[in-house]
Protein backbone atom coordinates (compact mmCIF):
# COMPACT_ATOMS: atom_id res chain seq x y z
CA UNK A 1 0.00 0.00 0.00
CA UNK A 2 0.81 3.66 -0.17
CA UNK A 3 1.10 6.91 2.28
CA UNK A 4 -1.74 7.94 0.41
CA UNK A 5 -4.50 5.40 2.30
CA UNK A 6 -3.05 6.71 5.50
CA UNK A 7 -5.28 8.68 7.87
CA UNK A 8 -5.33 9.89 11.53
CA UNK A 9 -7.84 11.31 13.84
CA UNK A 10 -7.14 13.01 16.77
CA UNK A 11 -9.28 12.35 19.78
CA UNK A 12 -8.60 14.53 22.50
CA UNK A 13 -4.89 13.72 23.24
CA UNK A 14 -4.74 10.41 21.09
CA UNK A 15 -3.56 10.40 17.91
CA UNK A 16 -4.84 7.41 16.14
CA UNK A 17 -3.83 6.65 12.39
CA UNK A 18 -4.72 3.68 10.12
CA UNK A 19 -2.32 1.62 7.99
CA UNK A 20 -3.79 0.19 5.36
CA UNK A 21 -2.59 -3.35 3.72
CA UNK A 22 -5.20 -4.67 1.03
CA UNK A 23 -7.15 -1.31 0.37
CA UNK A 24 -10.68 -1.06 -1.31
CA UNK A 25 -11.07 -4.90 -1.66
CA UNK A 26 -14.50 -5.88 -3.22
CA UNK A 27 -16.36 -9.23 -2.69
CA UNK A 28 -20.12 -10.86 -2.63
CA UNK A 29 -22.06 -9.92 0.02
CA UNK A 30 -22.65 -13.56 1.00
CA UNK A 31 -19.06 -13.52 1.67
CA UNK A 32 -19.60 -11.45 4.79
CA UNK A 33 -23.64 -12.02 5.22
CA UNK A 34 -24.76 -15.45 3.77
CA UNK A 35 -28.50 -14.70 3.94
CA UNK A 36 -28.00 -11.58 1.56
CA UNK A 37 -28.11 -10.63 -1.96
CA UNK A 38 -27.22 -7.47 -4.36
CA UNK A 39 -30.47 -6.51 -3.81
CA UNK A 40 -30.10 -6.08 0.22
CA UNK A 41 -26.93 -3.61 -0.06
CA UNK A 42 -28.73 -1.64 -3.00
CA UNK A 43 -31.67 -1.30 -0.50
CA UNK A 44 -29.22 1.23 1.21
CA UNK A 45 -27.86 3.87 -1.32
CA UNK A 46 -25.45 5.34 1.50
CA UNK A 47 -23.53 2.70 1.51
CA UNK A 48 -22.54 3.64 -2.30
CA UNK A 49 -19.29 4.60 -3.31
CA UNK A 50 -17.34 3.88 0.27
CA UNK A 51 -18.93 1.04 0.96
CA UNK A 52 -20.42 -0.61 -1.74
CA UNK A 53 -20.56 -0.88 -5.63
CA UNK A 54 -23.34 0.26 -7.54
CA UNK A 55 -23.70 -3.65 -8.48
CA UNK A 56 -24.26 -4.93 -4.87
CA UNK A 57 -21.20 -5.72 -3.80
CA UNK A 58 -19.37 -5.03 -0.66
CA UNK A 59 -15.78 -3.31 -0.23
CA UNK A 60 -14.02 -3.33 3.00
CA UNK A 61 -10.30 -3.15 3.77
CA UNK A 62 -7.74 -4.32 5.86
CA UNK A 63 -6.28 -2.67 8.10
CA UNK A 64 -4.89 -1.51 11.46
CA UNK A 65 -4.06 1.18 13.67
CA UNK A 66 -1.09 2.69 15.66
CA UNK A 67 -2.16 5.13 18.16
CA UNK A 68 -0.09 7.78 20.53
CA UNK A 69 -0.20 8.88 23.43
CA UNK A 70 0.86 11.47 25.29
CA UNK A 71 2.95 8.25 27.10
CA UNK A 72 3.18 5.16 24.93
CA UNK A 73 2.66 4.17 21.37
CA UNK A 74 0.37 1.39 20.76
CA UNK A 75 -0.13 -0.89 17.48
CA UNK A 76 -4.32 -2.30 17.16
CA UNK A 77 -3.85 -5.16 15.50
CA UNK A 78 -1.16 -6.17 12.89
CA UNK A 79 -2.69 -6.89 9.76
CA UNK A 80 -2.15 -9.83 7.42
CA UNK A 81 1.59 -10.19 6.78
CA UNK A 82 4.21 -10.91 4.48
CA UNK A 83 5.22 -14.60 3.70
CA UNK A 84 2.93 -16.41 5.12
CA UNK A 85 0.80 -20.11 3.91
CA UNK A 86 -2.82 -18.86 4.48
CA UNK A 87 -6.08 -20.83 3.84
CA UNK A 88 -6.72 -18.13 1.18
CA UNK A 89 -4.74 -18.12 -1.77
CA UNK A 90 -5.41 -14.54 -1.93
CA UNK A 91 -3.34 -13.92 1.54
CA UNK A 92 -0.54 -16.42 0.89
CA UNK A 93 2.61 -15.13 0.14
CA UNK A 94 1.78 -11.71 0.44
CA UNK A 95 4.32 -8.59 0.30
CA UNK A 96 3.21 -5.50 1.75
CA UNK A 97 4.77 -2.12 2.28
CA UNK A 98 3.16 -2.29 6.14
CA UNK A 99 6.91 -1.59 7.62
CA UNK A 100 8.03 0.96 5.88
CA UNK A 101 4.50 3.00 5.66
CA UNK A 102 4.13 2.49 9.26
CA UNK A 103 7.72 4.19 9.44
CA UNK A 104 6.49 7.41 7.14
CA UNK A 105 3.83 7.44 9.25
CA UNK A 106 6.10 8.57 12.31
CA UNK A 107 6.16 5.12 14.20
CA UNK A 108 9.24 2.67 13.98
CA UNK A 109 8.81 -0.95 14.87
CA UNK A 110 11.51 -0.77 18.09
CA UNK A 111 9.47 2.43 19.81
CA UNK A 112 6.30 0.34 20.41
CA UNK A 113 5.59 -0.22 23.92
CA UNK A 114 2.18 -2.18 23.08
CA UNK A 115 0.71 -4.57 20.77
CA UNK A 116 -3.05 -5.11 21.11
CA UNK A 117 -4.62 -7.64 19.65
CA UNK A 118 -8.41 -7.42 19.27
CA UNK A 119 -8.48 -11.14 18.93
CA UNK A 120 -6.31 -13.98 16.79
CA UNK A 121 -7.64 -14.14 13.89
CA UNK A 122 -4.70 -14.57 10.72
CA UNK A 123 -5.95 -10.80 9.41
CA UNK A 124 -5.09 -9.21 13.14
CA UNK A 125 -1.85 -10.92 14.44
CA UNK A 126 0.11 -11.13 10.66
CA UNK A 127 2.98 -8.61 11.86
CA UNK A 128 3.01 -9.65 15.32
CA UNK A 129 6.45 -11.37 13.31
CA UNK A 130 8.79 -11.11 10.68
CA UNK A 131 10.71 -13.72 8.52
CA UNK A 132 14.54 -12.91 9.12
CA UNK A 133 17.12 -15.63 8.18
CA UNK A 134 14.10 -18.73 7.71
CA UNK A 135 12.91 -18.10 11.14
CA UNK A 136 9.94 -15.70 12.37
CA UNK A 137 10.99 -13.28 14.78
CA UNK A 138 8.79 -10.56 16.71
CA UNK A 139 8.54 -7.57 14.99
CA UNK A 140 8.21 -5.07 17.55
CA UNK A 141 10.68 -6.93 19.96
CA UNK A 142 10.37 -3.99 22.78
CA UNK A 143 6.82 -4.18 23.24
CA UNK A 144 4.34 -6.28 25.37
CA UNK A 145 2.02 -8.53 23.24
CA UNK A 146 -1.47 -8.12 24.73
CA UNK A 147 -3.58 -11.03 24.80
CA UNK A 148 -7.13 -11.58 26.17
CA UNK A 149 -6.84 -14.27 28.26
CA UNK A 150 -9.86 -16.37 27.18
CA UNK A 151 -8.79 -15.26 23.31
CA UNK A 152 -5.42 -16.87 23.60
CA UNK A 153 -7.03 -19.61 25.63
CA UNK A 154 -9.44 -20.76 23.33
CA UNK A 155 -6.97 -20.68 20.32
CA UNK A 156 -4.46 -22.96 22.18
CA UNK A 157 -7.19 -25.45 22.35
CA UNK A 158 -7.98 -25.31 19.04
CA UNK A 159 -4.32 -25.84 18.01
CA UNK A 160 -3.95 -28.86 21.00
CA UNK A 161 -7.18 -30.75 19.24
CA UNK A 162 -7.04 -29.67 15.55
CA UNK A 163 -10.10 -27.92 16.06
CA UNK A 164 -12.38 -26.24 13.20
CA UNK A 165 -10.10 -23.29 12.24
CA UNK A 166 -7.03 -22.94 9.82
CA UNK A 167 -4.31 -22.31 11.95
CA UNK A 168 -1.17 -21.70 10.36
CA UNK A 169 -0.87 -18.02 11.83
CA UNK A 170 -0.88 -19.77 15.49
CA UNK A 171 3.07 -20.75 14.63
CA UNK A 172 4.13 -17.49 12.51
CA UNK A 173 2.62 -15.19 14.24
CA UNK A 174 1.13 -16.23 17.65
CA UNK A 175 3.33 -18.37 19.42
CA UNK A 176 7.07 -16.96 18.59
CA UNK A 177 5.87 -13.68 20.80
CA UNK A 178 4.83 -16.17 23.32
CA UNK A 179 8.30 -18.39 23.34
CA UNK A 180 9.96 -14.84 22.59
CA UNK A 181 8.28 -13.85 26.55
CA UNK A 182 6.52 -11.06 25.20
CA UNK A 183 3.18 -11.58 25.77
CA UNK A 184 0.63 -10.44 28.54
CA UNK A 185 -2.49 -12.48 29.31
CA UNK A 186 -5.46 -9.46 29.78
CA UNK A 187 -8.88 -9.29 31.26
CA UNK A 188 -11.55 -8.19 28.82
CA UNK A 189 -11.95 -4.86 30.20
CA UNK A 190 -8.27 -3.94 30.71
CA UNK A 191 -7.16 -0.31 30.41
CA UNK A 192 -3.64 0.41 29.13
CA UNK A 193 -3.55 3.69 29.99
CA UNK A 194 -5.95 6.33 31.19
CA UNK A 195 -6.78 6.86 27.91
CA UNK A 196 -7.56 3.74 26.44
CA UNK A 197 -9.82 0.57 27.81
CA UNK A 198 -10.96 -2.25 26.45
CA UNK A 199 -14.86 -2.88 25.50
CA UNK A 200 -16.18 -6.78 25.43
CA UNK A 201 -17.47 -7.28 21.96
CA UNK A 202 -17.69 -11.11 22.66
CA UNK A 203 -19.28 -13.14 19.40
CA UNK A 204 -17.16 -13.28 16.44
CA UNK A 205 -14.80 -14.73 18.75
CA UNK A 206 -15.05 -15.80 22.26
CA UNK A 207 -12.71 -12.96 23.81
CA UNK A 208 -13.45 -10.69 21.46
CA UNK A 209 -12.52 -6.75 22.45
CA UNK A 210 -13.23 -3.25 21.11
CA UNK A 211 -11.48 -0.29 22.00
CA UNK A 212 -12.31 2.36 23.64
CA UNK A 213 -10.45 6.04 23.63
CA UNK A 214 -11.38 8.72 25.68
CA UNK A 215 -9.55 12.04 26.42
CA UNK A 216 -10.24 15.47 27.08
CA UNK A 217 -14.19 14.67 26.81
CA UNK A 218 -13.68 13.14 23.50
CA UNK A 219 -15.04 9.82 22.73
CA UNK A 220 -13.83 7.36 20.18
CA UNK A 221 -14.13 3.45 19.95
CA UNK A 222 -12.20 0.87 17.55
CA UNK A 223 -14.82 -1.62 16.86
CA UNK A 224 -12.31 -4.43 15.87
CA UNK A 225 -14.23 -7.41 14.03
CA UNK A 226 -17.65 -7.32 15.97
CA UNK A 227 -19.08 -5.67 12.56
CA UNK A 228 -17.31 -5.55 9.08
CA UNK A 229 -19.20 -3.30 6.81
CA UNK A 230 -21.39 -0.37 7.67
CA UNK A 231 -24.31 -2.31 6.30
CA UNK A 232 -24.02 -4.01 10.00
CA UNK A 233 -25.27 -0.95 11.54
CA UNK A 234 -28.76 -1.46 8.97
CA UNK A 235 -28.82 -5.31 10.00
CA UNK A 236 -26.88 -5.63 13.24
CA UNK A 237 -29.02 -9.17 14.03
CA UNK A 238 -28.10 -10.26 10.13
CA UNK A 239 -25.77 -13.85 10.94
CA UNK A 240 -22.50 -13.02 9.81
CA UNK A 241 -20.39 -16.03 8.11
CA UNK A 242 -17.51 -15.84 10.11
CA UNK A 243 -18.80 -15.45 13.67
CA UNK A 244 -17.58 -18.24 16.25
CA UNK A 245 -20.69 -18.01 18.10
CA UNK A 246 -23.19 -16.48 16.04
CA UNK A 247 -26.06 -15.73 18.25
CA UNK A 248 -23.85 -13.71 20.77
CA UNK A 249 -22.54 -11.67 18.15
CA UNK A 250 -25.63 -10.80 16.72
CA UNK A 251 -26.46 -9.29 20.44
CA UNK A 252 -23.61 -7.56 20.76
CA UNK A 253 -23.60 -5.90 17.79
CA UNK A 254 -27.35 -5.16 18.56
CA UNK A 255 -26.38 -3.33 21.81
CA UNK A 256 -23.54 -2.03 20.25
CA UNK A 257 -25.86 -0.20 18.02
CA UNK A 258 -28.37 0.87 20.30
CA UNK A 259 -25.81 1.94 22.89
CA UNK A 260 -23.89 3.87 20.31
CA UNK A 261 -26.67 5.65 18.14
CA UNK A 262 -26.81 9.04 17.73
CA UNK A 263 -24.55 9.37 20.33
CA UNK A 264 -20.83 11.39 19.92
CA UNK A 265 -18.87 8.15 19.71
CA UNK A 266 -17.08 8.61 17.02
CA UNK A 267 -16.76 4.97 15.48
CA UNK A 268 -14.00 3.65 13.58
CA UNK A 269 -14.51 0.36 11.78
CA UNK A 270 -11.62 -2.00 11.54
CA UNK A 271 -12.87 -3.16 8.08
CA UNK A 272 -14.50 -0.37 7.51
CA UNK A 273 -12.80 1.08 3.83
CA UNK A 274 -12.23 4.53 3.54
CA UNK A 275 -13.53 7.03 5.00
CA UNK A 276 -13.38 4.12 7.95
CA UNK A 277 -14.49 6.79 10.82
CA UNK A 278 -17.73 8.41 11.29
CA UNK A 279 -20.43 8.43 13.88
CA UNK A 280 -24.16 6.07 14.21
CA UNK A 281 -26.53 8.49 13.05
CA UNK A 282 -30.20 6.86 13.73
CA UNK A 283 -33.81 8.27 12.54
CA UNK A 284 -36.56 7.56 10.01
CA UNK A 285 -34.59 7.07 7.25
CA UNK A 286 -32.52 4.44 9.11
CA UNK A 287 -29.14 3.64 10.75
CA UNK A 288 -26.05 4.60 8.77
CA UNK A 289 -22.38 6.02 9.43
CA UNK A 290 -22.37 9.87 8.89
CA UNK A 291 -19.62 12.45 8.72
CA UNK A 292 -21.38 14.26 11.50
CA UNK A 293 -22.78 13.67 14.21
CA UNK A 294 -25.80 13.69 15.27
CA UNK A 295 -28.20 16.97 15.38
CA UNK A 296 -26.81 18.47 18.64
CA UNK A 297 -24.22 16.16 19.43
Amino acid sequence: MSIETMRSWKIGDVEITRIVEVNAWEDDITMLLPDATPQTVLAYPWLQPHYATAQGKMIISFQCFVMRTNEHQIMLDTCIGSDRKREFDIFTNMRSDFLSDLEQAGFHPDEIDFVLCTHLHFDHVGWNTRLVGGKWVPTFRNARYLFGRREYEHWMMLKETHGYHDLNHMDDAVQPVVDAGLVDLIDPEHSICPEIKLRPTPGHTPGHVSIGIESRGKRAIVTGDMMHNPIQLERPDDTARFDMDQAMARRTRVKFVDDLANSDVFVIGSHFNEPTGGWIVRDEAGCRLAQRPARGK
